[in-house]
């Protein structure tokens, strides 16, 4: 375990140093030179005699505050200025430490140079020393003083006693955050076990009434995550201090450290100004987002209550009520959108205000079809043409409602195949429902049959009538009726129409219905003529299948009637 964040430890500080060197160049290239028209400004300013005003600079020296320039000297600003400064006093410190003694202050007639045998360090000027209250003379003198002292310190630093130091410290710093390691480590894995035992005695579920929304096991893992969160940024917080602490004590580091952290906290406070100042859009969402929350609980229940029945609208229909309820959540949950998206972060930028309307163009391209759905699911909703369970006939397909939803409706058939049709094509297309008046008024089972005219009409009816009665799923009342649908060249249509109230059986009822016509015209002798049947009666079998013919039935033979043959008269 200490080997492993020894070495990751490790790895961040050289990280950090290889990237950290270039840091200063960067920032010697982005302020090397005065931009033309910085100068232009400062030109014009001084020849019309007014007064130009500019941020101050602060000289630093391996990471360190030395003095703030303020004047504009020539056509270099005070960051200018601080940054030729910086590179003079560098190239100073690399030389031998005797050059400290040699610092040396002239004073000329409008400015305090600071110089080391022929380069000047600085320059102070009226300007410089008006804000401060002393004289160039003065400021230059305590500038120098403060040079000259961080100067032999970084000399003292750079020589083989400070390096052992400096190597001493940083191994402490190293064995102390490893030790606070192990000792983090443990008191979590201490607590995370003592949090676990609380599981049902001290942390128990929440409940609203009877509703369970968070259980006690999740509410354990919340605790114990947001514990291993704060472990985690409790270890990051401590690496950036050693990291700090150790970057802090070579001097060769000491401007990556300033840097590192500049720009750490820098970040930290450009995230948490922005957080401070996005509070009030904050305390709106949330607002926004409770009245909704409110309302729409409200919505649901008025509309639980019209599903129910408790609560009645004339002309509003209880099926109605769970897609009416998704159609005005929907409505509103966009109405919220709408009114949230001025208070969203990065809502007014170009980036966000371009995804917006690529998404949107996206949408309106891509779901014409689901539109088109959508649309002939909302009015499918109100037409009430059928409901789940109920048999129905779309174009040429037959079966149970099983689903009906936005987009599509499901149908499993009677061979237990279910098949999914878009709501545009049911909108389309004629829709036969089984169901609508079974359980009331019973639905009408019809069938045909054609006997010949030889037998008598009111017997068929009867036979008819009778294999009805016999059929299970047949209803007694109403009763059975007969139609006489047509006198044809052979035969004479006979239509049987009885009552069901299971449309579901439907397939099964007529195949019984069927079979119990066959057995009661065969029980009786009558022949069931359809399709054609052609027989020539003196010489042929009955149409009758042989179990319901008599034992001792012979099929008869023909006869031939003899005449008398006049005779030829003579």
């Amino acid at each position: 375990m200490s080997r492993n964040l020894l070495c990751a430890f490790l790895g961040l500080l050289i990280t950090v140093l290889v990237t950290s060197f270039h840091a200063p160049t960067v920032r010697a290239q982005a302020v090397e030179e005065p931009t033309i028209k910085a100068v232009e400004s400062v030109v014009e300013a001084r020849l019309q005699g007014g007064e130009l005003t500019v941020p101050p600079a602060t000289v630093r020296f391996r990471g360190m505050d030395l003095f703030v320039v303020r004047d504009v000297l020539g056509p270099r600003f005070p960051a200018d200025r601080a940054l030729a400064i910086e590179k003079r006093i560098d190239a100073l410190a690399d030389g031998a430490g005797s050059a400290v003694g040699k610092i040396e202050i002239q004073d000329r007639q409008v400015t305090t140079d600071v110089i080391s045998g022929e380069t000047v360090l600085f320059t102070i000027t009226d300007g410089d020393a008006q804000v401060t209250g002393r004289s160039r003379q003065q400021l230059a003198a305590d500038h120098t003083r403060i040079l000259k002292h961080r100067l032999a310190e970084d000399f003292q630093e750079r020589s083989l006693g400070g390096v052992a130091n400096a190597a001493m410290y940083s191994a402490a710093a190293l064995v102390a955050l490893i030790i606070l390691f192990f000792v983090i480590n443990i008191l979590t894995r201490k607590l995370t076990l003592r949090i676990q035992s609380w599981k049902g005695t001290r942390i128990k579920g929440w409940k609203l009434q009877k509703f369970e929304f968070l259980p006690e096991e999740r509410v354990v893992e919340l605790i114990v995550g947001a514990l291993r969160l704060a472990r985690a940024i409790g270890l990051l917080v401590l690496s950036l201090l050693c990291l700090n602490a150790v970057l802090s004590f070579f001097p060769w580091t000491r401007a990556a450290a300033h840097a590192l952290f500049t720009q750490i906290f820098g970040a930290i406070g450009w995230v948490g100004g922005g957080i401070v100042g996005y509070l009030p859009n904050i305390f709106y969402i949330v607002t926004i987002f409770l009245v909704a929350s409110y309302g729409l609980r409200f919505l649901k229940l008025i509309f639980r209550e019209l599903e129910k029945g408790t609560i009645a609208i004339p002309g509003f229909f209880p099926e109605w009520a769970t897609p009416t309820y998704k159609i005005i959540r929907f409505l509103f949950l966009a109405f919220v959108a709408v009114i949230v998206f001025p208070y969203l972060p990065g809502s007014g930028s170009p980036a966000f205000q371009g995804v917006s309307l690529f998404l949107g163009l996206l949408l309106s391209l891509g779901s014409t079809a689901a539109v088109a759905n959508m649309v002939a699911g909302i009015v499918l909703t109100y037409m009430r043409p059928f409901s789940v369970g109920d048999r129905v006939k779309i174009a040429d397909t037959i079966g149970d409602i099983v689903e009906k939803t936005l987009l599509v409706v499901r149908i499993r058939t009677v061979k237990n195949v279910e098949i999914t049709i878009a709501n545009a094509m049911v909108l389309n297309n004629h829709i036969i429902n089984f169901s609508t008046c079974a359980s009331e008024q019973g639905l009408v089972l019809h069938t045909a049959v054609t006997i010949g005219y030889d037998v008598p009409w009111p017997e068929v009816h009867a036979l008819l009538k009778v294999a009805a009665d016999k059929t299970d799923g047949i209803l007694s009342e109403p009763e059975p009726f007969v139609l006489q649908t047509s006198l044809d060249d052979f035969y004479v249509s006979y239509e049987l129409n009885a009552y069901t109230d299971a449309p579901q059986k439907m397939s099964r009822t007529y195949s019984d219905l069927h079979a119990a016509i066959q057995d009661a015209f065969n029980e009786k002798g009558v022949e069931i003529l359809s399709p054609h049947y052609r027989a020539a009666r003196d010489g042929n079998t009955a149409a009758i299948p042989t179990s319901y013919l008599p034992k001792d039935y012979v099929a008869p033979s023909f006869r031939v009637l003899g005449h008398d043959i006049a005779k030829p008269k003579s």
